[in-house]
């Protein structure tokens, strides 16, 4: 496992569509464990392969109840709607208020190429919600409620 450089916003990568991962090999499998490390290294509670440079549609979330990898992720449902401050690895720094769903279910591919579906509340929804943004190449600060 290594570290990967964490791209910031001005970083041209970070603001384009990533592709789906058809296809799960050892160098994807190190690209999550590389995330994984990175994410807990910056402190951070979500990384999605773009900000490593990687356009491929993989993400890695711990809001501190152990470590979930989505790949290929789709929002299939969401509801209700909270306003809370936000931060962003590849924003170092600054925060803001963004409108994020209360609740959502994800669709995703493990690591073992299986798909399922997981549900997320609150600070896990707004997790998952915060890094699949990432892999269409939106960020956090383009939603920002004034």
């Amino acid at each position: 496992m290594a570290l990967r450089q964490i791209r910031t916003q001005e970083d041209e990568v970070l603001r384009k569509k990533c592709k789906i991962v058809n296809e799960i090999n050892d160098r994807l499998l190190t690209l999550i464990k590389d995330m994984k490390e990175t994410m807990y290294e910056s402190n951070g509670v979500g990384l999605a392969a773009p900000q490593v440079g990687i356009l491929k549609r993989v993400v890695v979330v711990d809001i501190g109840e152990g470590p979930i990898v989505l790949i290929n992720p789709e929002i299939l449902e969401s509801k209700g709607e909270i306003i809370d401050l936000e931060g962003c690895l590849s924003v170092p720094n600054e925060h803001g208020k963004v409108k994020r769903p209360q609740y959502v279910k994800v669709k995703a591919m493990n690591e073992n190429g299986e798909w399922f579906t997981v549900e997320g509340e609150d600070f896990l929804a707004r997790a998952f919600c915060h890094e699949i943004d990432h892999l269409d190449g939106i960020l956090y600060i383009d939603k920002i409620e004034m």
